[in-house]
């Protein structure tokens, strides 16, 4: 498995979002990238 997917999902060093949502959406993107992690650990587990 190579590591394509993971340089995509984090961009270096995002423009602010807009106060308001910048709360929620940095919740709700640290929740995708810890799920996204997980699934990639239990992956490389199974492929061991």
């Amino acid at each position: 498995m190579d590591d394509t997917a993971e340089t995509m999902d984090t961009p270096p060093a995002p423009v602010k979002p807009k106060p308001a949502v910048s709360a929620r959406d940095e919740r709700l993107a640290a929740r995708l990238r810890e799920n996204l992690r997980k699934r990639k650990e239990q992956a490389r587990q199974r492929g061991e």
